[in-house]
């Protein structure tokens, strides 16, 4: 290790402090530049395909045509949300004297990292342990086989122009050193988040599981929700396993964290009051003020989390969540086709036509004034128009900090009077809002994004029994089936303009399996479970390590990369590897297939030390551990009316079970020889071992030890 640091050392000479410049230049209206980039069909990468600098994509041909020329390889990674890469295209990117460098220099690949993940995964691991950080953009320089020598996140131009100089000259006049500092970081990158199998018994205790829960508490922030500090991501999978460790463990103080989180998301400013949908994160430590851009799949998995919490709790803010949220999807993140866009983005025209972060969404008082009229004085009450919801300048991002019953005992109102001047101020202020310019939209089609949203379709359905809610997911499922599934039974990663050019990666089959395995226990539909084991058998057959029995992020089908990458981290998106694992373990059960679940348990038992010790990077790990304490239920129903029974149950939050059905024979083995065409038949089974049958819903809930008394107050009711 010590040459790895000293590696370190030397690299951080070349490496140069990064500062932020918000200023603006006039966006080109014509294009007296074309390069390679023009042939592509991400958004982002066409962004820049009118730039200066000679770009090409990351494929086999422009990693030969570096080798070929013996050229360093400037890989710049972004996507077409980002403010900072945007920023550094206009101060950079765009500039003949910046362009005229790192065309004679360098062979300038361009990657979108959200069509290519794959390659943001090494080139961020190298900037982190060159850095200590990462972010984007994320600018690193490699040499002709791929192997990085330096990188960073943004520059300043003069910054910019003065590092690339110096690598230039450094491989120009001693290429042995640029050689050495590739050998050792290539190195690290490989030895980094190294996963070595566990040999030892797998075993799972509650008391570990408490451990971890105790170890992260101090990080949880319980006045404000989410982590500790600034900023603040919402962190979906984080909150969905403290919900079920809560509620599981009769942890009020853990429940009320929970609550906290959920309700100070939904006021805060992350939260658009106009027009439904959460944004990235907050710059701030109450989430007030954003990071503008609006991501799928940070949506996707709230929209999951919300209704299962509505579920767990009954509280109406989180329904009203969920639906205001589904709402800014169909609006703005909906293709015809079924599929699911990628995002929004942060920047949008101001009133002097330059690109500015959030003008789209913010507000002036006396713009305010205008548009409410007399309503202003309550409206400003509600939303904050004062010190508290104020962002900069003259300008506010709209807050709430009360609770509607509060609010209107303030203020003398009955709910419904409130709830009317709620909807009518929306409904000015999105009129008044759809003036303006809008952010743009990045409209390629990702799989596993569109797989959390499938499911997050697939939540909402289950626990508002809303069809609506049914019919979006089984239209994205079935554009999934016709659109992005190859020959040989693998899935593409990305689809635009009716093409799809790139494999996928693990997240994608992860994605994929877990909504279809959800879109079955909806629909009864066995071919949905059925495609799931398909794609999970296509991961073992080209993801699958042997050794540490996890899987790759990167198919054996894909070239170019300098080592596979196993992604273990449970971050704003669950690990692929945790939801393969999560995967293995239904999929075992649904097949009594002793290999899923034994590998299941081998990955869990290959994560417990680094879930323990730091739970908020490996909470859906710890969601996973929690199916291995006590008791996990399968919930078997055959007969007619399977699907009304099934509805029954999911008026109830039972984060330790799966349900398996069918209205007509089925030869899953949980559902054999149970088929009763006279009756619908209940099953409540452990590990295949079924307790008596019932008919009622009542009756198998007490087997699980749930109340159903429609009048009974809900011990987790937050307000």
């Amino acid at each position: 290790m010590h040459k790895t640091f000293r590696l370190f050392a030397i690299m951080l000479i070349l490496l140069l402090v990064s500062c932020k410049n918000t200023k603006n230049s006039s966006m080109e209206t014509s294009h007296p530049f074309t390069n390679d980039l023009i042939n592509e069909t991400s958004p982002y990468l066409l962004q820049h395909a009118h730039n200066p600098v000679d770009w090409h994509p990351w494929n086999d041909e422009t990693l030969a045509l570096a080798k070929k020329e013996n050229k360093l390889i400037l890989i710049s990674v972004g996507y077409a949300a980002c403010h900072w890469c945007h920023v550094m295209e206009r101060e950079s990117f765009e500039d003949a004297e910046v362009a005229a460098i790192m065309n004679e220099n360098f062979i300038n690949i361009k990657v979108d990292r959200e069509e290519r993940p794959d390659v943001d995964q090494i080139y961020m691991n190298a900037v982190q342990l060159l850095t200590g950080r990462g972010g984007w953009p994320l600018n690193c320089v490699a040499l002709p086989d791929g192997r990085p020598i330096w990188g960073g996140t943004y520059f300043p131009k003069d910054k910019w122009i003065n590092a690339l100089s110096q690598l230039a000259s450094l491989y120009q006049k001693e290429p042995e050193k640029a050689n050495e500092y590739a050998e050792k970081l290539t190195e690290g990158i490989q030895q980094s988040g190294l996963i070595t199998l566990n040999e030892a018994a797998a075993e799972f205790d509650r008391n570990e599981l408490e451990q971890a829960v105790s170890n992260w508490i101090p990080n949880m922030d319980q006045k404000n929700g989410g982590r500790m500090g600034a900023p603040k991501f919402p962190m979906p999978a984080n909150i969905n396993f403290l919900l079920r460790y809560a509620v599981q463990n009769k942890d009020q103080k853990m429940m009320d964290y929970v609550n906290t989180s959920l309700r100070q998301m939904a006021y805060g400013g992350i939260f658009d009051h106009v027009g439904g949908g959460f944004s990235r994160y907050s710059v701030d430590d109450h989430w007030h003020v954003p990071h503008f851009e609006k991501m799928l799949y940070d949506n996707a998995q709230l929209v999951s989390l919300y209704a299962k919490a509505y579920q767990a709790t009954k509280n109406p803010l989180y329904k009203t969540v969920v639906y205001e949220t589904t709402k800014f999807i169909e609006t703005e993140l909906y293709d015809k086709s079924g599929a699911f866009y990628s995002s929004l983005d942060a920047d949008s025209k101001n009133e002097a036509g330059e690109l500015e972060e959030g003008a789209f969404y913010v507000w002036k008082k006396d713009e305010l004034e205008r548009i409410l009229g007399p309503g202003f004085d309550l409206f400003s009450k509600y939303y904050n128009v004062n010190d508290y919801g104020k962002w900069e300048g003259d300008k506010f991002h709209l807050i709430r900090s009360v609770s509607d019953s509060v609010f209107c005992s303030v203020n003398s109102l009955d709910h419904k009077e409130l709830t009317d001047k709620i909807e009518h101020w929306k409904t000015l202020l999105a009129t008044e809002r759809n003036k303006k310019d809008k952010p743009r939209l990045d409209d390629k089609i990702l799989t596993a994004w569109n797989a959390l949203m499938l499911k997050g379709y697939i939540d909402a359905y289950t626990t508002f029994n809303d069809d609506h809610f049914l019919n979006m997911a089984l239209k994205n499922a079935h554009f999934i089936m016709n659109n992005m599934v190859q020959e040989d039974g693998g899935l593409f990663r990305n689809h635009k303009n009716g093409k799809s050019n790139i494999q996928a990666y693990l997240e994608d089959y992860a994605a994929v399996t877990d909504a279809f395995i959800s879109l079955y226990e909806a629909t009864l539909d066995v071919n949905w479970l059925q495609s799931a084991k398909q794609f999970t058998d296509y991961g073992f057959d080209h993801f699958y390590d042997e050794e540490s029995k996890m899987f790759f992020f990167t198919s054996d089908l894909q070239s170019g990369l300098i080592t596979r990458k196993v992604e273990t981290d449970d971050n704003v998106i669950p690990s692929s590897n945790s939801v393969m694992a999560h995967n293995l373990f239904k999929l075992g059960h649904y097949f009594t297939n002793k290999h899923y679940l034994e590998n299941a348990s081998i990955m869990l038992n290959n994560m417990k030390n680094n879930a323990v010790s730091y739970g908020g990077g490996a909470s859906n790990w710890l969601n996973l551990y929690s199916n291995y304490l006590g008791e996990f239920y399968e919930i078997a129903v055959s007969g007619p009316d399977a699907l009304e029974k099934i509805k029954e149950f999911n008026q109830y939050y039972i984060p330790n079970k799966l349900v398996v059905g069918s209205t007509k024979e089925s030869n899953l083995p949980l559902l054999t020889y149970k088929y009763d065409a006279n009756q619908t038949t209940i099953y409540i089974c452990i590990d295949g071992a079924c307790k008596l049958p019932v008919n009622e819903v009542s009756e198998a809930l007490k087997q699980i030890n749930i109340s159903f008394e429609s009048d009974k107050k809900d011990p987790w009711q937050p307000f």
